[in-house]
């Protein structure tokens, strides 16, 4: 394994880190296996959030006793002050630990989220309190829009970005990324199988490992995947012709075909809660239908309230035909219900 000095956190990471939410639909003696495992081919890394069920309390009980083994990096949706310091200490308390390496402002992508969280009484002001405290090492943001990351990063504000990067969504080397890099940001690389859309792990991580000093945190479910993904860190990397052409195909095939959550469609006129209902596919895919059928119950009861009015379709950059793919993924839903529920 290779170790990055990621920016100007101070931090020493190993070049690929470990996503904390498919764990969520393993056991505990079955999820420590999995973290063990990571631990032992040398991640030092792990990202998790408060909104990943119990992927934070399987975590800080695989490492109770060796804190200082690892890094952990968590998250609050929150946007006040109140929920976000609930959330801090709940996190702290899963975890088993009295500070979080690296905590992050989840899912900021549109400019009422900054609003809210820049208030007075706000997130942001609980939580740089709360690093003055100690329970905070460093505070970084994630985000699904690359305009507003790109404004969150200028703001000098945060420690680290956390962004989808993969050979789809490859646009934030253009800007969002030189910009992190110029103010010694560590970089993370979420979704680097595109929401689960790539099911090439050589291939997406070929083309992630072309950027040495961004850390990718692929999710892991199983040993096997773990030695899967890791055998890949083990040789030179080389990118072939073939390589770039499957590449173009994926690109071809799902680019237009899988929502990106940078939430230009929001909000809707009639209330439905479109980002996690598009969502439900690919949920459902990585945690399990009987999971994604409770996790996302809200968000897929309210695709009734669709009118087919269509301002969603105009305001999606990616010209994405939403209601059709809503009404899809709540048909998926009620199905999956009904073999839940047997």
């Amino acid at each position: 394994m290779r170790y990055l000095e990621w920016g100007k956190t101070g931090l020493k990471v190993s070049e690929v880190g470990f996503g904390g939410i498919p764990i969520i639909r393993l056991g505990v003696d079955e999820a420590t296996k999995v973290l063990h495992r990571a631990y032992d081919k040398g991640i030092n890394f792990y990202d998790t959030a408060n909104a990943y069920r119990d992927s934070e309390e399987k975590i800080g009980f695989a490492f109770a006793g060796m804190r200082d083994k690892v890094i952990i990096a968590t998250k609050t949706g929150r946007r006040d002050g109140k929920g976000a310091l609930e959330h801090l200490e709940n996190s702290l308390k899963m975890l088993r630990t009295d500070y979080i390496d690296l905590y992050q402002l989840h899912q900021v992508s549109q400019e009422r989220d900054w609003d809210a969280l820049t208030a007075p009484g706000g997130a942001l002001e609980v939580l740089q309190k709360a690093k003055e405290q100690g329970k905070i090492r460093l505070l970084g943001v994630t985000s699904h829009s690359r305009t507003m990351a790109v404004k969150l990063v200028k703001t000098g504000l945060f420690a680290t970005v956390q962004f989808p990067f993969n050979f789809i969504e490859d646009a934030a080397k253009e800007d969002l990324f030189p910009a992190a890099r110029e103010l010694g940001m560590g970089i993370l690389a979420m979704k680097p199988f595109a929401g689960g859309m790539i099911d090439n792990a050589r291939l997406a991580f070929k083309f992630l490992r072309q950027f040495p000093d961004i850390l990718a945190i692929p999710g892991f479910d199983s040993v096997k995947s773990v030695d899967e993904i890791l055998s890949i860190y083990e040789q030179p990397n080389h990118i072939t012709e073939e390589d770039l052409a499957g590449m173009e195909q994926y690109k071809q095939e799902l680019g237009q075909q899988f929502c990106r959550r940078c939430e230009y469609c929001q909000p809707c006129p009639s209330g439905v809660m479109i980002t996690p209902a598009m969502g439900y596919k690919v949920l459902a895919m990585r945690m399990s239908p009987s999971v994604a059928v409770e996790f996302l119950r809200n968000p897929m009861e309210s695709v009734t309230k669709c009118v087919n009015c269509g301002a969603c379709i105009k305001r999606c950059p990616y010209d994405l035909p939403i209601p059709d793919m809503l009404k899809t993924h709540y048909d998926m839903w009620e199905e999956h219900k009904l073999v839940s529920n047997k």
